[in-house]
This record gives C-alpha cells, sequence and structure tokens, in this order.
C-alpha cells in the first residue's frame, strides 16, 4: 500500500544528511538526532548519537502501544500499564545486502497472557501500520507476557 492509496490523517517529514554518520530532524522540529555507525558495524560510534535502528525501534514500540490500546478500547479490555519493547537489529541477509528483524516484546499486566495474546494478535494482524509495513519484508517475533 502507498502513501497515496490512503487518506493521511498526519503526515511526519523528516530530513536527513550524511548517512548513518550524519544528522535527521523532523521539520516540526520534534525529533532532531545526531547518527553515527555503531562500533559493531565497524563505525566510531560516537557518544551522544543514535542510529536508524533506534528510531525505527522507538517508532514501532509506540505505534503498536497505540494500536494496542486501540484495540484494547474496542473489546472493552483494560491494558493499563501495558510495555511494548521493541528490539530491532541489522545485519546481513540471505542472498547480499542487509535487512533488519524485530522482536517485540508485549507485557500487559492487567489481562492473562492468552487474554493479552488475543489483543496482541489482532493489534498485529489488523491494526498496527508498522505491522502492515513490515508484514512479508522484516522478520517480527512477537513475545507476549500477562499478569
Amino acid at each position: 500500500m502507498s502513501a497515496h492509496t490512503i487518506k493521511p490523517l498526519v503526515t511526519a517529514i523528516a530530513v536527513s544528511s550524511g548517512g548513518r554518520n550524519g544528522h535527521t530532524e523532523t521539520t516540526d522540529g520534534s525529533v532532531s538526532a545526531n547518527l553515527s555507525v555503531p562500533k559493531a558495524m565497524g563505525g566510531a560510534g560516537l557518544p551522544n548519537t543514535t542510529t536508524p535502528e533506534h528510531l525505527f525501534a522507538a517508532g514501532y514500540a509506540a505505534c503498536f502501544g497505540g494500536a494496542l490500546e486501540f484495540v484494547a478500547r474496542q473489546r472493552k479490555e483494560d491494558v493499563t500499564g501495558a510495555t511494548v519493547t521493541c528490539e530491532t537489529s541489522v545485519g546481513p541477509r540471505e542472498g547480499g545486502g542487509f535487512g533488519i528483524a524485530v522482536v517485540m516484546r508485549v507485557k500487559v499486566p492487567t489481562l492473562s497472557k492468552e487474554a493479552a495474546q488475543v489483543l496482541v494478535d489482532e493489534t498485529h494482524e489488523k491494526i498496527c501500520p508498522y505491522s502492515h509495513a513490515t508484514r512479508g519484508n522484516v522478520d517480527v517475533t512477537i513475545e507476549v507476557e500477562g499478569k
């Protein structure tokens, strides 16, 4: 699905220069980050910098959490205190080039694991735009923990 096939509710615009050793920021000034290649990837790993993977992990975790809350409201379930931890990795992929993989850990302290799993599955399969965008392109593993 391209951006042109949706009815945009909000559009975020970011500008980056210098690639992985540069700077990225949103045009509204809400996000501004200096970037450097981590030492594990052969870079300098400069202090007070981040990576595209950190930014992706933060965005996916926040989006998934919001989508989970939406699903819970629709089903009249309480997910107060739920946390979403998104672990995003980058590395070489079979066939050449690089890819990313995600491990999403969702903890819902107000529900049993089974009840939380139902909400998380619906969130991932039907609601979260990041999940839609990654489906078939990124290896996403989801782990669910309830009370």
